[in-house]
């Protein structure tokens, strides 16, 4: 039980705080970042906030979930928390690095593996919430 309540309280805590860094995020991609990056790129950084932000609050959503066994909690919230890193972060680096010009092309890949490990996240939420009796 009690392994339980701190599951979900780190859950509750993440969500929380990644819903604080998007808004962050988000009023530096709408008031800073517009003299320092095309508007594609801009673009992209909204895109990084915004899944952030679902995600966010996804993760609120599902530390009060205890209807969800702790297994599963941990699992979708483990595969969120994976996806918005390489996600929404490999995008902030990519909009970053023409501010800073450094090349980090190279890491474009991690972008849609984040993407899956998001796409995988709620592919498990689905199933946990299919088992609910």
């Amino acid at each position: 039980m009690m392994n339980e309540i701190r599951m979900n309280r780190t859950i509750l805590l993440s969500g929380a705080v990644l819903g604080l860094i998007s808004v962050l995020l988000g009023a530096f991609g709408a008031h800073g970042l517009e003299k320092l990056v095309d508007s594609d790129s801009i673009d992209s950084f909204t895109t990084g906030v915004r899944y952030q932000m679902y995600h966010a609050i996804v993760c609120i959503i599902l530390g009060n979930m205890t209807i969800l066994n702790v297994t599963d909690r941990k699992r979708i919230f483990y595969f969120f928390m994976g996806g918005i890193t390489l996600f929404s972060g490999s995008i902030y680096l990519l909009v970053v690095d023409e501010i800073f010009n450094i090349d980090l092309s190279s890491i474009a890949f991690i972008t849609p593996l984040g993407g899956l490990l998001l796409i995988f996240g709620w592919i498990f939420f689905i199933i946990s919430l299919a088992k609910i009796k």
